[in-house]
């Protein structure tokens, strides 16, 4: 197995830079459509742009500074020795796959991932479990270095600290090296755009890079069986959603002749409960005090599909 040494981290944009030319273990989840915060066509926008964009926030500072400290934990509750791998290695075998890794388990072909996380994110970590992203991220990271398991240990906010050993899983390694490259091949090399998953990240993307001329009108060939079927389903959703309301209505109205706010069956809990919310009037705010309405409003720019029959 040929693992290529090419940089640290120390000089970011270089290590932005070259991470485009590969899929890395954060790319795997979103490639196989699995990582909520990031899908497919986030990846391949970045890997086809030139642009490198350094992002940071509070998570992503807290994930940095806590890391030694997750790293350390791990070490105190398990006896293993782990060091610090701050290279970029490359797989020989499948030369699109790359990896950074947060540490390597001394004796051991194993590493480490080390993440920290919400506490209302503390079911996905419940009784072992790990979040799927994580899990490819860890198998990615198994295939480019060819190890044999990945430990993963997180802190949780709030609510303790947690490790799991990930053995390596040929057949799911299989897949996701088919999965990886024909994302690879047919999609970055080709410079094809992967289908959209309906996801919010998919939206924000499309809003971004997709804009539309005023005025302009295009032809359209290929569209109409979707737009059909788009049809059909806005049918079948007010359908459900009427239906929904219903099954409501009647259920409110089983609690009320019962004079109680919560109802109980074999299978579930129902509660009927009063709340109050308070809003802003914004079209008093408007004609009262237009100068503060104008000093507090923010613009916020957003499309809408309209569809006619022709």
């Amino acid at each position: 197995m040929i693992l290529n040494r090419l940089t640290s981290r120390n000089d970011q944009e270089e290590w932005l830079r070259i991470r485009k030319s590969y899929l890395t273990g954060t790319d795997a989840g979103a490639v196989c459509g699995m990582n909520p915060y990031k899908s497919a066509m986030q990846v391949y926008l970045d890997k086809i742009s030139p642009e490198i964009k350094i992002t940071d926030n509070e998570v992503m500072r807290l994930g940095r500074d806590l890391e030694d400290y997750v790293a350390g934990r791990f070490a105190e509750a398990t006896g293993k020795k782990v060091r610090k791998s701050n290279a970029m290695y490359v797989s020989g075998e499948h030369p699109f796959m790359m990896a950074n890794v947060d540490r390597l388990v001394v004796g051991e072909r194993a590493g480490l991932e080390c993440k920290t996380a919400s506490p209302y994110t503390a079911d996905r970590w419940k009784d072992g479990n790990v979040p799927e992203w994580y899990y490819l991220q860890c198998q990615h990271y198994m295939k480019v270095l060819e190890m044999d398991r990945w430990y993963l240990a997180v802190l949780i906010f709030g609510k303790g600290f947690r490790y799991t050993c990930l053995e390596r899983d040929e057949e799911m390694l299989n897949d996701l090296v088919s999965i990886e490259r024909d994302f690879w091949e047919n999609h970055v090399q080709a410079k094809v755009l992967p289908s959209p998953d309906g996801s919010k990240n998919a939206d924000e993307l499309i809003q971004k890079y997709f804009r539309r001329k005023e005025g302009t009108v295009t032809r359209m060939t290929g569209m109409d069986e979707q737009i059909s079927r788009r049809n059909e389903l806005v049918g079948l959703i007010k359908k459900m959603q009427a239906e929904q309301k219903i099954i409501d209505q009647e259920l409110k109205i089983y609690l009320g002749n019962a004079e109680a706010q919560i109802g109980i069956s074999d299978r579930y809990r129902v509660t009927w409960t009063e709340y109050e919310t308070r809003r802003i009037d914004t079209e008093r705010l408007k004609k009262e005090q237009p100068e503060i309405y104008e000093n507090y409003s923010k613009v916020q720019k957003s499309s809408r599909l309209n569809i006619h029959a022709a």
